[in-house]
């Protein structure tokens, strides 16, 4: 009976309504703002570069950075391009960087709204995100309470399900250990980082992701230079099967143009997060160089190229350079089989290590996108977070011993509500978010350094917490 549920709304949500609404979404941001993922690209590499500098109330915008980029690299973008392969061909692969491009524009608006509606808690951190734009900018209170409840459930306990469910078919596969050690030992490390809050997480995020980041990307680089004369005939098998112009032929599975979007739009956004309004929770928490709600937008903007590009185009070469392009077992066994192809049975063990990271880091960067949505539900109070990292340590025993396809499932429901939320806050609040892109923008073509003057918008007033945004004076906050 579940099952039925899950898979109707799985069909409805993205079998029509987020395929057309993100795509159609992110060609309207992408226009509105001037193709700023391409024209802009080299700004936000630089404002990347300079992120590191620690903000007096928030986090640095590199710990900001690193903490969304845990929560995007874990099982999407190891067990779910595999999936997505398997189900619907080489070209989902396609459709998987065509919403990432799209999906730059729409990370860039949700993280400056976030950015201009974020708030103090009791400890003088920094909180936002789409709840927060919700109340704050559509006055519509009812809304960003929908939006948490829908986040808590997906970020905080399906999500973390998903992640200890790929750690545990992973060291299952490769080292045969009982998934109910595993189980324990993922709980109690994810135990020992969440109790510390927000700021333990960021710290473990800016050591542990880009070391795993940059080893996967080396691993996926040994394997394309050596298949790089087979480099050429699978790029273009990803662009005809994309397309439906692949027949199948010589035992080949011939894919619809339709499968190939639904799984790769699906699992794009399970992995880069677009849309959803789950990094821009984190990306409040920042304090920006430049201290402008833009400079955060840039950064978050090259989150999503970074996740989707770059390391989920390394988990499809290494599958469809071995050939494997109809797919083989579930996701995990699908990319250690492929791995070990190319390099032998230690490629196993090196993804097991991988994905043990690489979800690890999601699981609890999921949590600090949870746990920014509990202090909105209890008014920026704390009481409520001892049992609610209770109830997500529970989540994560049960996901690692839990059946993997309606983990996934509800997986993709959970996350479709969310984003099915969050685009509407986007559209009705996009007006005022290009207009502070474009107010930045103005500020670096002028030769100055950007600082947001909230006096320039007036429908901004009344809108904001004082003491955040005040102009000029802005600039004494280092």
């Amino acid at each position: 009976m579940l099952e039925t549920i899950v898979d109707f709304m799985n069909n409805l949500l993205w079998g029509k309504l987020l395929v057309y609404g993100l795509v159609g979404a992110g060609i309207f941001f992408t226009i509105r703002l001037g193709f700023i993922q391409l024209t802009q690209f080299g700004h936000g590499l630089k404002l990347l570069s300079i992120s590191r500098r620690p903000g007096k109330h928030g986090l640095s915008s590199f710990q900001v950075f690193c903490t969304s980029m845990a929560a995007r690299v874990g099982a999407g973008n190891m067990a779910g391009v595999a999936v997505a392969i398997g189900m619907a061909g080489p070209g989902a692969v396609f459709w998987m960087w065509a919403i990432a491009v799209l999906g730059m524009a729409t990370a860039m608006i949700e993280s400056t709204l976030a950015q201009v509606y974020k708030v103090k808690d009791d400890d003088g951190q920094y909180r936002g995100g789409p709840a927060y734009y919700m109340e704050k900018g559509l006055g519509q209170k009812w809304m960003g309470i929908l939006f948490s409840i829908l986040l808590i459930i997906c970020f905080g306990l399906v999500f973390n399900a998903v992640q200890a469910n790929t750690i545990a078919g992973a060291m299952t596969a490769v080292f045969d250990f009982d998934p109910i050690y595993v189980a324990i030992i993922i709980t109690i490390l994810s135990g020992v980082v969440i109790m510390g809050g927000l700021k333990k997480v960021a710290r473990v995020s800016e050591i542990v992701v880009p070391v795993m980041a940059l080893a996967y990307i080396a691993i996926a680089l040994v394997v394309v230079l050596m298949n790089l004369e087979e480099l050429p005939a699978v790029f273009m098998l990803v662009i005809n099967s994309a397309f439906g112009w692949h027949e199948a032929a010589g035992g080949a599975v011939a894919y619809s143009i339709a499968q190939a979007m639904q799984a790769g739009i699906a699992r794009g956004l399970f992995s880069n997060e677009a849309g959803m309004g789950s990094a821009a929770n984190i990306a409040a928490s920042a304090s920006p160089n430049p201290n402008h709600p833009a400079s955060q937008g840039y950064i978050q903007m090259m989150g999503v190229f970074f996740d989707t590009i770059v390391i989920c185009t390394a988990t499809a070469a290494i599958i469809l350079l071995s050939g494997d392009a109809a797919g083989s077992g579930d996701g995990v066994a699908m990319t250690i089989n492929a791995l070990n192809s190319h390099v032998g049975d230690w490629g196993g063990a090196f993804i097991a290590f991988a994905i043990l990271l690489f979800c690890f880091t999601s699981i609890i960067a999921n949590y600090s996108y949870a746990e920014t949505n509990v202090m909105f539900l209890s008014g920026n109070k704390k009481a409520a977070l001892p049992i609610f990292r209770l109830v997500v340590l529970g989540m994560v025993m049960f996901g690692a011993m839990a059946k993997i396809n309606i983990v996934w499932n509800l997986a993709d429901v959970s996350m479709g509500l969310m984003a099915l939320v969050n685009m509407v806050a986007l559209l009705l609040l996009s007006g005022l978010a290009v207009r502070v892109i474009n107010d930045y923008r103005q500020q670096v073509k002028a030769g100055e350094e950007p600082v947001f003057d909230p006096s320039k918008f007036p429908e901004l007033e009344g809108q904001l917490e004082g003491g955040i945004w005040v102009g000029k004076q802005a600039k004494a906050e280092k």
